[in-house]
C-alpha cells in the first residue's frame, strides 16, 4: 500500500518516516520529497507498506497526530497521472 504523508517537519528525514511506519508493519519503502534546486524537504512524503492492512491502521492511527511539532496528514496516495 502507498501512503501520502502530508504536512511533514522540513526536519524529517526518511529514517524518521520509517520508523514511524515501522511500528504498524513491513515498510517497502520510504521517499521524503525535495526540492530538486535546493535539496531541502517540500513537506512531503510517500511511504510504502508490504501489507495494505497494516497500512490501513498506520493511516487511520497516525493521520492528526502530532510529529517533530506538526500535525501529520495521511491518507492513501492516489496514483500519478500520466
Amino acid at each position: 500500500m502507498n501512503i501520502y504523508v502530508g504536512n511533514l517537519p522540513y526536519t524529517a528525514t526518511q529514517d524518521d518516516l520509517g520508523a514511524l511506519f515501522g511500528k504498524f508493519g513491513q515498510v517497502t519503502s520510504v521517499k521524503v520529497v525535495t526540492d530538486k534546486f535546493s535539496g531541502k524537504s517540500r513537506g512531503y512524503g510517500f511511504v510504502e507498506m508490504a501489507e495494505d492492512a497494516n497500512g490501513s491502521e498506520a493511516i487511520d492511527k497516525l493521520n492528526g497526530q502530532d510529529f517533530k511539532g506538526r500535525e501529520l496528514r495521511v491518507s492513501p496516495a492516489k496514483p500519478k497521472e500520466q
